[in-house]
């Protein structure tokens, strides 16, 4: 299968889910400064989605410009991988509503850490179906970017869970310059 397609299915799909979660981003009550201060953890929780489906766009928005055929194994994965994120905006409100909540934030995380295994499932499966291709073969060659982005995740569950439930997010927020940052080193 031409991957143009595809691609337009992803897009179409990141956009809905990030439509559903602005529009579920409480009104402020009033039109006071204090009336916004009470809606801040839904503001702060909305931008991190964002940010994490931005970062799930970038990255296979930058992927696919290089893969040339998708088979099934691709298109399953990646829509395991949409699945999972379809659930962001449940979740968005859920850590809103139970900011300091462990279970909030360790499921926000789960739907997060999830999708970065299955980004490893599905680099795979690009590998094999286009063995020819080698900007993608050089390009795949490691998953230390995602790796580091599981270690860190492994990390703020160990902190959200023992002292403050936030750094579980917060830590999916870092993970995302560290996926940058670890990709730029490792082509240098």
């Amino acid at each position: 299968m031409e991957t143009e397609r595809f691609e337009a299915l992803i897009d179409a799909i990141l956009a809905i889910i990030l439509t559903i979660i602005v529009l579920e981003i409480p009104m402020a009550e009033f039109g006071t400064w204090q009336s916004l201060w009470e809606v801040r953890m839904d503001f702060i929780i909305y931008a991190l989605s964002f940010l994490v489906i931005f970062n799930f766009w970038n990255y296979n928005n930058n992927l696919f410009s290089i893969v040339n055929k998708v088979d099934d194994k691709i298109i399953w994965s990646m829509g395991l991988s949409l699945f999972i994120l379809s659930f962001l905006p449940y979740l968005t409100i859920f850590v809103a509503e139970n900011f300091y909540s462990f279970v909030a934030h360790a499921f926000y995380g789960l739907d997060f850490l999830l999708t970065a295994i299955i980004s490893i499932l599905i680099a795979h499966a690009l590998k094999n179906s286009d063995k020819g291709n080698i900007a993608l073969q050089v390009a795949l060659r490691s998953n230390k970017p995602i790796y580091s982005t599981i270690i860190l995740m492994a990390i703020g569950y160990i902190i959200g869970y023992f002292f403050y439930p936030p750094a579980i997010s917060i830590c999916c927020l870092i993970s995302i310059p560290v996926l940058w940052i670890v990709s730029k080193i490792q082509f240098m």
